[in-house]
């Protein structure tokens, strides 16, 4: 599908969960040209990368790049080694589902994909208020790669300034669930579960699914995603 030359463009961190198809609906909605971009970075299960393309297509991004990482070689997380088990409860501190500079390295995808499209911006679903711990999802992290890009591309140093947009940021789960819920969101396409079935059904039980359900009960909103009878409670 042409786009008009004048439309901007955008890479969209596409993770197939909550937070980034509330990101995708917003930067459509304020009326960028969209690239979506998602990850097969070695994670237990693919049904996030299902729910993925499927959002992809139903808001007919002009593309939906899923780039195959090896993270599984290095370990270190309980979403990509074997030998870790997902925890079934809210962890203080970095919990140990945290990989290991993932979005450092998905935003340096995201960040070679823009310069080839000649985008300017990138969008990604991070967030400091309910975001399980993980260092690489805070403002501060955001602005030290945003100064890295802006020096470390050809389009940076030629005066195109690059924009990572984290609009999600400073908003609880529930302020997320509201604005997705505003801009018309379907909630259950998307799959946030760390231990999710093949189907895509959810444990209900592990980081992701508690902040997810206590987000839906603190935005006062019925809860559509698919759980798994046999864990949920």
């Amino acid at each position: 599908m042409p786009i008009n030359p004048l439309q901007k463009k955008a890479i969209i961190l596409l993770s197939g969960g909550l937070d980034s198809i509330t990101v995708l609906a917003q930067a459509m909605q304020q009326g960028y040209a969209c690239y979506a971009l998602s990850f097969d970075y070695g994670q237990k299960h693919n049904a996030e990368l299902v729910a993925a393309s499927k959002i992809a297509a139903h808001y007919a991004t002009l593309d939906h790049k899923i780039i195959k990482l090896g993270l599984a070689a290095i370990g270190g997380s309980a979403l990509t080694d074997d030998q870790i088990a997902v925890p079934n409860s809210l962890q203080a501190g970095i919990p140990v589902t945290y990989v290991p500079a993932r979005n450092t390295l998905f935003l340096s995808f995201a960040l070679a994909w823009a310069e080839v499209l000649q985008a300017h911006d990138i969008f990604i679903g991070v967030n400091a208020v309910d975001y399980s711990g993980y260092p690489d999802c805070r403002p501060e992290f955001i602005a030290a790669f945003q100064q890295l890009a802006n020096v470390a591309t050809k389009a940076g140093v030629e005066g195109e300034r690059l924009t990572i947009h984290t609009p999600l940021i400073a908003l609880s789960k529930a302020e997320i669930i509201q604005l997705g819920v505003s801009l018309g969101v379907d909630y259950q396409q998307t799959v946030s579960c760390y231990s999710a079935d093949a189907q895509g059904f959810a444990c209900g039980m592990c980081d992701a699914c508690r902040l997810r359900i206590i987000g839906f009960q603190q935005a006062g909103m019925p809860d559509p995603t698919r759980y798994q009878a046999k864990n949920f409670k």
